[in-house]
């Protein structure tokens, strides 16, 4: 018995003696072949991530101004007491990379002539927004896009409108090609689409 513990400890022994070379180099390449897949799938990933928060900012912004109408926020231009309160956000594809919120005096779109514009959010990191559609209209693409809301209603007033209008989307796109999708239906509802 005593032999067979000394040939256990005499095996411990062996095993304590350290990696060899090759057990090294095997262990180091192993990280570096892990380490090049990380690193070339991560601008991927960050353009996956910036679209994600492109998307929802977005959104916010369309909810923020929902919320200013129902809540009958008042504008300090309003040229009377009677004013009900349109809020909006608008978007041009010629100034792709530029959101504009707005408050709307007399009418239901943007109009950059008598409107306020109550904040400007640039759009960072060469994404931009790539398209404009008015879903069930004749010609469904357009270059502007008007979302506004009036008090009492919840529901989405569009510019351009048609009387078959199903939804507003807007595209946002990254140079790597990555897109994501805003809806926006006649009833109020907010979809992000990734």
């Amino acid at each position: 018995m005593i032999k067979k513990i000394r040939n256990f400890k005499f095996i411990i022994r062996n095993c304590q003696a350290g990696m060899t070379y090759v057990e090294l180099i095997v262990v180091l390449s192993i990280f570096a072949v892990m380490t090049s897949i990380v690193l070339f799938n991560y601008k991927d990933f960050q353009a996956r991530v910036d679209i994600k928060v492109l998307a929802n900012d977005t959104a916010l912004k369309i909810v923020e101004a929902q919320k200013s109408s129902l809540a009958g926020k008042w504008n300090s231009h309003a040229l009377s007491e009677s004013w009900k309160p349109s809020y909006g956000v608008y978007f041009n594809l010629s100034e792709n990379k530029r959101i504009i919120y707005f408050a709307n005096l007399e009418g239901n779109s943007y109009d950059s002539a008598s409107d306020y514009i109550l904040d400007q959010s640039d759009i960072t990191k060469g994404n931009f927004v790539s398209k404009l559609e008015v879903v069930g209209c004749p010609s469904p693409e357009v270059g502007s896009l008007s979302i506004a809301f009036r008090r009492p209603d919840s529901s989405a007033l569009f510019s351009p409108t048609c009387p078959n209008l199903s939804y507003a989307q807007i595209t946002v796109s990254s140079p790597e090609s990555v897109k994501g999708t805003i809806k926006i239906y006649p009833s109020g509802r907010i979809q992000i689409d990734k």
